[in-house]
């Protein structure tokens, strides 16, 4: 009996372990790039504040929008695994280029980097879910274990990225950056019979086919660098361009469902689109975390604990650290309950998440109402709402890339995954228009702003609690929508625990 426990446990499915470490270094250059562009902007490159943070909402604007372009092309011109290393190779390029201090030379750089890595995201999540059939019961954990593997990439970045900015070595930065990104390139490449595709339509194309779209495949990555470039010297229109694409991606999806022929899988994309809104919801307020939430925390909350300052780029790190342990923590929680009866799925997870994130943003407001004689509130509040926050976050961001697998018909999953992640693109924006509410400071004092701050949170936090109970009325609904044979084998199956390696 353990002997038979023992090889079910350890039972990794080819491919696994390797997208762990890809994803590791694959995100390390992102998290550098996304924690150092305003700082490096300003205090090296010499541009205005109003301009250096306008580039950063671009970035993070195209970012998000060229996943689902990524999901497009993967599968389709280019197999996943090509186009993974491809982006990566472009990252690599950007890195280099970024690293030689001059604005000309940054702004290629950064579009040769925003390109790779928008494209190349969509990449890994579908060489993982391609390693599993839909009624796999270990597909949930894969998923957990590897956002686990893009937090420690996180981590490692975020680490860096401060020890150089506190001696401005901007340089050394992107070169360590540059070494992380080629480390994921190699790791891949020792693992590209592991990796193959399976299962998409570029499979199905025909030699000439094949040859002609591996062609366009290659054109359309590099043809995209030029293009960004373009846009992110010009970035007044890019919030109305992405949100235009959000609306016409909406309509699109919207259409496709209603003309899906296959019944179940229509029910499946329908359950997709309501479970969209609530992660969109979700999304929104999560990204304040560097917007709005970092100003209050700066301005409006006492970062002393005992005698050690907390700075203020060491609190996205609480995430970081909460996903890191919290991912496979869960995974086995998961496992020890359904083995006793448990049912957990889909729908109440996104719910759970959304109700999560609405006490997150409502215990702020009482953290206002309780402080200090200065007007600032104890440091652990925010730290209580970071951490609620993350574990909203580990129930809705893994299982809903694992959910593509299982909702998404074969001929969109690639679209469906990029549209998932589109929805973060403009989740972004919005958390940008509820970061604008926030009171300025203009050297007040933190109790002058206290009531703006409780306000604006409290609004949010209801508005959260109403969509996280709106999922919660409509559970047995989303349960009908997606419910069928694999889905019951997969919902009270134990899912045991994958290994990193």
């Amino acid at each position: 009996m353990k002997g038979r426990m023992k090889t079910r446990r350890f039972s990794a499915v080819p491919g696994t372990g390797a997208l762990f470490f890809i994803q590791i270094f694959a995100t390390l250059g992102f998290a550098v790039l996304y924690s150092t562009l305003v700082l490096y902007a300003t205090k090296h490159l010499h541009l205005g504040t109003k301009e250096a943070t306008a580039l950063m909402g671009v970035f993070g604007a195209f970012n998000y929008g060229l996943h689902l372009f990524g999901g497009y092309l993967g599968g389709r011109f280019l197999s996943n695994r090509n186009l993974f290393v491809g982006g990566m190779l472009l990252q690599v390029i950007g890195c280099a280029c970024i690293a030689t201090g001059t604005l000309a030379l940054f702004y290629v750089g950064l579009a040769l980097f925003l390109t790779g890595s928008g494209l190349n995201v969509t990449c890994i999540n579908m060489m993982l879910t391609q390693r599993f059939t839909p009624e796999d019961p270990r597909r949930e954990s894969a998923f957990l274990w590897n956002y686990a593997g893009m937090n420690v990439g996180f981590f490692v970045g975020f680490s860096a990225a401060g020890y150089f900015q506190a001696t401005q070595s901007y340089s050394s930065l992107f070169i360590f950056a540059t070494l992380g990104n080629f480390v994921a390139i190699v790791v891949a490449a020792s693992n590209w019979k592991t990796l193959a595709d399976r299962n998409t339509p570029l499979l199905d194309a025909t030699q000439k086919q094949f040859r002609v779209r591996q062609l366009a495949g290659i054109a359309i990555l590099f043809g995209l660098v030029p293009v960004v470039w373009f846009m992110l010297q010009r970035p007044g229109g890019t919030e109305t361009i992405i949100k235009g694409i959000c609306a016409l991606v909406a309509v699109t999806l919207i259409y496709l469902t209603v003309t899906h022929r296959n019944r179940r899988e229509r029910r499946n994309m329908t359950a997709y689109l309501i479970l969209t809104v609530g992660s969109l919801m979700f999304w929104s307020l999560y990204q304040m975390a560097p917007n709005g939430l970092m100003l209050f925390a700066v301005n409006n909350v006492n970062l002393m604990v005992g005698r050690v300052r907390i700075q203020p780029q060491w609190i996205q790190n609480i995430n970081t650290v909460c996903i890191v342990v919290g991912g496979p923590l869960l995974a086995s929680v998961f496992t020890r309950m359904r083995g006793r009866g448990w049912r957990i799925d889909i729908p109440q997870q996104f719910a759970t998440s959304l109700l999560l994130m609405a006490v997150a943003f409502l215990i702020l407001p009482l953290g206002i109402k309780l402080a200090g004689g200065n007007g600032k509130s104890a440091f652990a509040w925010l730290f209580a709402s970071y951490v609620l926050q993350s574990i909203g976050e580990l129930l809705i961001s893994p299982i809903g890339y694992a959910m593509i697998g299982k909702l998404a018909p074969r001929q969109y999953q690639g679209v469906m995954m990029g549209s998932w992640m589109l929805v973060t693109g403009l989740a972004s924006l919005f958390a940008g228009d509820f970061s604008g509410m926030i009171p300025e400071p203009n050297g007040a004092t933190a109790a002058a702003t206290n009531a703006g701050y409780a306000r604006l949170f409290t609004e949010l936090g209801l508005g959260s609690l109403a969509v996280g109970m709106a999922l919660l009325i409509l559970i047995p609904i989303l349960r009908k929508l997606i419910t069928d044979k694999e889905e019951i084998i997969h919902t009270e199956t134990p899912v045991p625990v994958v290994p990193v390696a």
